[in-house]
């Protein structure tokens, strides 16, 4: 009786086996070759599963995403304000338990910025949509809660951006030497101005 694979679960153990590479290496200087010895797979093998490269490093991002978002979600729900929830969220930047996976993005908008593929567009916009609603949620929870005031809606886009942005500054620049406290205050000084507490 023939061996019956499941592609989609192959396709996630491959990814997760090349995780180490990957974060050691640039996408450019590893070799699909590397990648199957790696994953104890044949270079043909990985052909079946990946067109290239960066679909490999497209699965692996996906996967840690979501295991990210699913601790994320669970810190989320035992926060008290929405002051708290919006440091958790940009908590990403910064925490430990995150540091592969923004190895890994770090590397793949890199990569995107030198030699963009429409993949890699629709990629980066897709995660923009979904991680810009999941804040969108967390303010709209707190303007029906009593928390904030409307008005925190307008700032959303603002804030969401605010985040990214401050994490690429602290890789490019000198001008954000402790992330955490720069964005932490960021939200305080927001979050002054849109609580209803503070009015």
């Amino acid at each position: 009786m023939p061996i019956v694979v499941d592609k989609e679960q192959k396709r996630k153990e491959i990814a997760l086996a090349c995780k180490d590479l990957l974060v050691q290496k640039s996408i450019q200087e590893i070799t699909i070759a590397e990648i199957a010895q790696t994953a104890g797979i044949g270079k043909g093998t990985f052909y079946e599963y990946f067109k290239d490269k960066e679909e490999l490093v497209f699965e692996l991002v996906n996967l840690l995403m979501q295991a990210h978002n699913a601790r994320k979600e669970a810190k989320l729900a035992e926060a008290h304000s929405t002051r708290e929830k919006i440091k958790l969220f940009y908590s990403f930047f910064y925490e430990e338990e995150a540091s592969d996976l923004r190895v890994l993005y770090r590397k793949f908008i890199a990569y995107a910025l030198l030699a963009p593929k429409q993949a890699m567009i629709d990629f980066q916009t897709e995660c923009f949509r979904f991680y810009y609603r999941w804040v969108e949620q967390i303010i709209d929870e707190g303007i029906a809660k009593g928390e904030l005031l409307p008005v925190a809606k307008e700032l959303i886009k603002g804030m969401y951006t605010m985040g990214e942005g401050m994490f690429v500054a602290s890789l490019a620049t000198d001008g954000v030497i402790a992330l955490k406290e720069d964005l932490n205050a960021f939200v305080d000084h927001i979050f002054d101005l849109v609580e209803k507490e503070n009015r």
